[in-house]
């Protein structure tokens, strides 16, 4: 009688164990799943207007609507995770974003280190002037004051040009306090990033243009883990097909005032 005790508490436990094992197992098998379905966006959350905070500290920006749609057609779910820019490239290699998507510069060093998309947006330093601006073109800075963000690539962009030698630099902590300059007059016209002026100049009722004349140009692309082409391929078809519907000139429209968006 004994032995047949323990001959029964020993299959009772072999079977606890077996059924102990199988949850486990599909417990696994769902958080595969979910990590696996699950699109993670690295993103510098304080660049507008590609990604950035609003008023109730809600990232939204270009890139976010982009992102947002492309995830929705994929049947993924999205999380906006913001890095330290400095750090991205480990962020993605580590696998702890699926991309970096937030008006980043293609560059060699970066399609050495990342597998990039195709470039989605064509980014120069451009120069903006009031709407009733006689100047027309860069000849025109001639002998003019010319505001930039101090810091900022604009200033290594206008020096590298002869003009620059012919014309009187102002600094701004950023680009508002230029527009403002600009604005009432104290100086004559602004060099800034395209993708930054075009959304800025939406919101400004018309204040301001930009010039057919520009610096360095430069393109945006979005950064996958090296390698991860499959990844890749798949957001370039749901960006073509976007741009074939004219859903992404929509969103550039939304926040550029325009289509500025290649195709």
């Amino acid at each position: 009688m004994k032995k047949f005790i323990i001959l029964t508490l020993i299959a009772v436990s072999v079977l606890a164990a077996g059924c102990k094992k199988d949850t486990n197992s599909a417990q696994n098998t769902t958080e595969t799943n979910n990590t696996a379905n699950l699109f993670i966006v690295g993103l510098d959350d304080s660049f507008p207007p590609m990604g950035f905070r609003d008023n109730n500290n809600e990232i939204v920006g270009f890139d976010i609507d982009m992102a947002k749609e492309v995830t929705k057609r994929l049947g993924m779910e999205i999380k906006l995770q913001p890095i330290d820019w400095a750090s991205k490239e480990l962020e993605l290699s580590t696998g702890k974003i699926s991309c970096i998507w937030n008006g980043l510069s293609v560059s060699p060093a970066r399609e050495e280190a990342m597998t990039l998309s195709k470039p989605y947006l064509a980014n120069r330093m451009v120069i903006i002037t009031n709407q009733n601006s006689p100047l027309n073109a860069k000849a025109d800075l001639e002998g003019k004051k010319v505001g930039l963000q101090t810091g900022s690539t604009a200033v290594a962009a206008l020096e590298k040009d002869p003009v620059s030698e012919k014309l009187t630099q102002v600094t701004y902590e950023n680009n508002v306090l230029a527009l403002t300059d600009l604005n009432i007059g104290r100086i004559d016209a602004v060099v800034m990033d395209e993708v930054v002026a075009r959304y800025m100049i939406s919101k400004s009722a018309n204040l301001y243009k930009i010039l057919h004349d520009s610096f360095d140009e430069e393109y945006y692309a979005i950064a996958f883990k090296k390698g991860n082409t499959e990844l890749k391929d798949k957001v370039e078809k749901i960006l073509a097909d976007m741009a074939a519907d004219g859903t992404s000139s929509e969103i550039s429209k939304k926040w550029f005032g325009e289509d500025i968006v290649l195709k």
